[in-house]
């Protein structure tokens, strides 16, 4: 799959359309406004030159070369696979997978998305090709980490799934590991149940941030504390895989805290907006 589209140039989405440039592909991505495409684009350029000076490319301007920014969707009309990196918000993301289905010309082009947490079946079953409809869950930075989780949904089939693991393995170098279709998938379905654990020991009074974070820093040999962590995915993001967790399961331990939705309320977000759980310059 050598025409690669990615709709939303945020943190995930530029880092999906750096990926897959940088491993040869003709990448569309597309943004709501002129705004957030420039800002995509010199998202992706800061971190293909911070690449280069660290020598893990040979150079940015030539993967750049294969990047195109742009506002239409109508953009992406010969690709090949197109993965959405939108918001978090189930409505948003089934009305484009209408638009994308109705836009995206070949019977056998992949539709996927990078959802942290929304079913795949719910977006396949609006379109006309739910059988080329499955999950290509991305973690943040992309360039960095090498996990992939490939979500296929009952209506998903096998030739779908295994060009998608071919394309994430054979053409990006990642890992591939398969989830059914459930909230969360592996990682999130783990994950989020511990960051809000951490939320509530906090809110609680228990212990301080830092303490909290230390503690599985240096007691238990995790790279980041949970605040820390959640602080980098973002606190609206966490917010939403939790949501939708709770959703499907109804388990209270993946119920956000009070605490989670008052910052989010607040618009502090975590490392995007420079205040979360921390302070950020």
């Amino acid at each position: 799959m050598d025409k690669i589209g990615v709709v939303g140039c945020g943190l995930m989405g530029a880092g999906i359309a750096e990926v897959c440039a940088r491993a040869g592909a003709q990448v569309v991505a597309v943004e709501s406004s002129p705004e957030a495409a420039a800002a995509g684009r010199a998202r992706i350029t800061k971190s293909l030159e911070r690449a280069e000076s660290r020598g893990r490319i040979d150079s940015a301007a030539d993967v750049l070369a294969r990047i195109s920014v742009v506002e239409d969707l109508e953009a992406l009309r010969d690709r090949d696979l197109v993965i959405e990196a939108i918001v978090e918000d189930e409505a948003t993301k089934v009305a484009l997978f209408k638009e994308l289905d109705a836009i995206v010309e070949s019977p056998e082009a992949i539709l996927a998305s990078n959802t942290s947490s929304i079913p795949i079946m719910k977006l396949a079953v609006v379109t006309s090709r739910p059988g080329q409809v499955l999950g290509i869950h991305f973690f943040n930075p992309v360039p960095v980490l090498s996990l992939v989780e490939l979500v296929p949904s009952l209506l998903t089939n096998e030739k779908t799934t295994l060009r998608a693991r071919s394309f994430v393995e054979g053409q990006l170098g990642k890992h591939a590991i398969l989830s059914q279709d459930r909230a969360g998938f592996v990682v999130n379905a783990l994950l989020i149940p511990f960051v809000l654990s951490a939320i509530r020991m906090l809110e609680s009074g228990f212990a301080t941030a830092e303490d909290i974070d230390e503690g599985l820093v240096r007691g238990a040999a995790h790279p980041q504390g949970p605040l820390a962590l959640a602080d980098l995915i973002g606190l609206d993001t966490t917010k939403a895989v939790a949501e939708s967790l709770y959703e499907e399961f109804k388990e209270p331990l993946y119920a956000p805290p009070p605490l989670l939705a008052r910052m989010v309320d607040a618009g502090l977000l975590g490392r995007k907006t420079g205040r979360g759980f921390y302070t950020y310059e």
